[in-house]
């Protein structure tokens, strides 16, 4: 909790510092690099850097924590700070790292703010920032137990097995140790980082979901080619597209991610678009082999069937489930898909169970629309999960 003398001074100064909190994160990132130019090229993601992005998500999560520290003084964030932890774990995040932040943050508070920021105001936000920063360390610190290493020690090295042409922009690959160690169990809807050298020297990282059974002996991930248009091609997504193949080794992290089915025999709906789906596969697959029976409705978006990655897998996936229905969305329809609709997912259209527990993942827009189609039919806020693919510019919003 914010101490009783801080709380007056964040609630006054909380506007003006949210106001400016954008201006502040940009000025941060710029003081971090040009003191540390080795994070931004081996671990800040600099496509999310360079279409600011990240800084969007850094300004939102830091003040949506304030905002809860004086309007909700009895609760704590968990969601907020789950998802923060399991990211900064998949990139190995170490606590020492949150001293340098806290250096860099507070020079650009007053560098933007100026002679706003007094003595009582820094200290109620220097508060603000090591109760984020203490509880994310804590989180991590467990995180990084439960994966079997030490803090930060999350990578290993990994073998491609096999390679997959799934659409024309998407490929999968099967990993496994080159110890020839299990590649261990993960849950279904977690994600991994794989971290790749670039010709330029840089080692860039990216998340990408583990698309593939829970209990596999190999770990199966799909990547999705970024191409050019408003923003550049995607870094890493195009360098595993045009030379990653078998027998090539990736460094990989342990995995991580808390959009994980629950325990228990209750109807989901798993809503995905594009190459959301992914998670949404290794779901189906812990179900076919743990839970069967379990009442599930699936729904998929995409352009057209063509850019549906694993569209049939998908579709034999529900089909082995008795208690399943498989809904598709084409934005252009094919004959080649009779079973299909035409347009944008609609589950205002759908049936759904009483008590059913919800799971997105998409692009942002897809999101929003379905959770605002389920909370205007009476599905409670709590119950309605996502997962975001890059920085989460939905913290503090929803």
């Amino acid at each position: 909790m914010l101490s009783e003398q801080s709380t007056p001074v964040v609630r006054a100064t909380l506007p003006v510092v949210g106001a400016a909190i954008g201006e502040i994160a940009g000025v941060f990132y710029t003081r971090l690099f040009e003191d540390r130019p080795e994070l931004l090229r081996d671990l800040f993601n600099r496509g999310n850097q360079a279409n600011g992005e990240q800084q969007k998500a850094l300004a939102g999560s830091i003040a949506a924590f304030a905002g809860l520290l004086v309007e909700h003084p009895e609760s704590r964030p968990d969601a907020m700070l789950a998802r923060i932890a399991h990211k900064h774990a998949s990139l190995g995040i170490t606590s020492d790292q949150y001293k340098l932040v806290h250096q860099h943050l507070f020079a650009a508070i007053v560098e933007v703010l100026g002679d706003a920021v007094t003595p009582a105001v820094a200290a109620a936000w220097d508060e603000v920032y090591w109760l984020m920063a203490n509880a994310l360390i804590a989180l991590e610190t467990r995180l990084y137990q439960e994966s079997g290493g030490a803090e930060g020690g999350t990578w290993r090295p990994m073998e491609i097995v096999e390679r997959r042409e799934e659409t024309s922009d998407t490929v999968s690959f099967h990993l496994r140790r080159t110890d020839g160690t299990p590649t261990g169990a993960f849950r279904p809807g977690q994600y991994v980082s794989v971290q790749v050298q670039l010709p330029d020297g840089a080692r860039q990282i990216r998340q990408y979901s583990l698309s593939g059974a829970p209990r596999d002996p190999y770990w199966r991930i799909t990547v999705k080619r970024v191409r050019a248009g408003a923003d550049p091609a995607g870094e890493v997504s195009s360098r595993l597209h045009e030379h990653a193949r078998p027998g090539d080794t990736l460094t990989v992290s342990a995995p991580f991610g808390d959009l994980v089915l629950p325990a228990g025999d209750g109807p989901l709906l798993l809503a995905s678009a594009g190459i959301g789906v992914t998670p949404m596969l290794s779901m189906l697959h812990h179900l076919a082999a743990q839970d069967p029976t379990r009442p599930v409705l699936v729904v998929h978006a995409d352009r057209t069937p063509a850019d549906h990655p694993h569209r049939e897998e998908q579709r034999r996936l529900v089909e082995a489930l008795p208690n399943a229905r498989l809904h598709l969305w084409y934005e252009e329809l094919a004959t080649s898909a009779p079973d299909a609709s035409a347009g944008r997912a609609d589950v205002g259209a759908l049936d759904l169970p009483d008590g059913v527990t919800a799971y997105l993942c998409g692009p942002l827009p897809f999101m929003r629309a379905v959770r605002g189609d389920l909370l205007y039919r009476g599905l409670p806020a709590h119950s309605v999960h996502y997962e975001v693919f890059g920085p989460d510019l939905w913290l503090g919003t929803e």
